[in-house]
């Protein structure tokens, strides 16, 4: 690969004290942490400013209303200045486009604006549980009709499964940034996500960033584990 995939350590907590805990351990052993609903609404967002101190942040709160409410949402969200930060591709083209202008209104310096990622299908989903939403598409066809639609209206990249990157590559090229949850290290249990991969496979498959949670955060010693993934990652 000519770019190293890099680790976000997802940070799946409602306590305020482990989060810090966490984010004091990894250090620098991480390339960005996840924050997300959890945390989010039992900390607030004086929590996250704290606990992201000192790493890149990936807040992801999966944003998905009216593009009036969506915008200013993000406007209300940049002080926060996350690197990376999430809508629901199914919003629609314009829910999207009115989040991207918010961002760029927000930072009208390129380099510093946070990437916008759309959600295509949760990683929890399968065929089944598309259904009974009402969708009759398998989810890699799902998140391939969602992708195209996200990344033309403005999204800079997507979060989807290991088992879509290749998919998406071939779709839509390698400038949108994928972000791939559902990763687990061999031999890690597999818990509620029903689309997953190793890092070392979904390196090799393109993507961008990775998303580990548990295998990191409740290791017996959480920067070793996130040493041994990063180690991974360099040599895929």
């Amino acid at each position: 690969m000519s770019k190293r995939t890099k680790l976000i350590a997802a940070f799946d907590t409602n306590s305020r004290s482990q989060a810090e805990e966490w984010s004091v351990t990894l250090g620098k052993t991480v390339d960005a942490i996840k924050l997300g609903l959890e945390f989010t609404y039992a900390c607030g967002l004086d929590a996250v400013r704290a606990v992201s101190t000192g790493h890149q942040l990936f807040l992801d709160l999966k944003l998905h209303d009216i593009p009036n409410t969506v915008a200013s949402g993000l406007s209300a969200l940049a002080p926060l200045r996350p690197a990376l930060t999430t809508i629901h591709a199914c919003g629609g083209a314009e829910m999207i486009s009115r989040s991207r202008e918010a961002l760029e209104k927000a930072f009208p310096d390129e380099v510093h604006r946070p990437r916008l990622l759309a959600v295509t299908v949760l990683t929890s989903m399968d065929d089944a549980g598309l259904r009974e939403t009402g969708v009759n598409a398998t989810p890699q066809e799902q998140v391939l009709r969602l992708g195209k639609l996200a990344i033309s209206a403005g999204a800079d990249g997507l979060v989807c499964s290991a088992h879509e990157i290749a998919l998406l590559r071939d779709a839509l090229g390698d400038k949108p940034v994928l972000v791939v949850p559902g990763i687990r290290p061999a031999g890690s249990a597999s818990n509620d996500q029903k689309r997953i991969m190793t890092p070392t496979q979904a390196a090799q498959a393109g993507a961008d960033w990775i998303v580990v949670g548990r295998p990191i955060t409740r290791a017996p010693n959480p920067a070793l584990a996130a040493q041994e993934i990063m180690a991974e990652l360099a040599s895929a």
